[in-house]
């Protein structure tokens, strides 16, 4: 029995779409959505970006977003979701928090954004079924 699942979340459809997919399938579980801030998205974003302080920041109010529209989601089914913010490689950053947190399951879409991060960010879902010491569902 599943007690506790991950939702790695990037704003992305996939991601949405594996939110939707826990919240049909465990709906009496813990639910904690994950939003990673990849610093190497700096570099994609603006390279001439010198303030890291405003990078950050900025990142962090999209990871709010994220959780607003997951919560947004989680209403949809009568559940009220956990988020939660990790810094780091978006793959190390899941596996260490499902690892730390006693996560029984992870949900996660088949990729991320589109664009110049498309490539960095694809193969995430690839490397936490390779590495997770859990039961990873990975949504189309």
């Amino acid at each position: 029995m599943t007690r506790r699942v991950l939702v790695p979340m990037d704003g992305s459809r996939p991601a949405e779409d594996g939110l939707r997919h826990a919240l049909s399938e465990y709906p009496d579980t813990d639910i904690t959505v994950l939003h990673v801030v990849n610093p190497i998205d700096a570099f994609y974003r603006a390279p001439e970006l010198s303030d890291w302080k405003a990078w950050y920041e900025e990142a962090s109010s999209e990871a709010n977003e994220i959780f607003a529209d997951a919560q947004a989601i989680g209403d949809e089914y009568g559940v009220e979701i956990s988020t939660a913010t990790a810094t780091g490689r978006p793959d190390r950053a899941i596996i260490e928090y499902t690892t730390d947190h006693d996560i029984d399951h992870i949900v996660i879409g088949s990729h991320g954004r589109t664009g110049d991060a498309r490539t960095q960010l694809g193969s995430v879902a690839e490397a936490v079924v390779r590495r997770s010491p859990v039961l990873v569902t990975v949504i189309r």
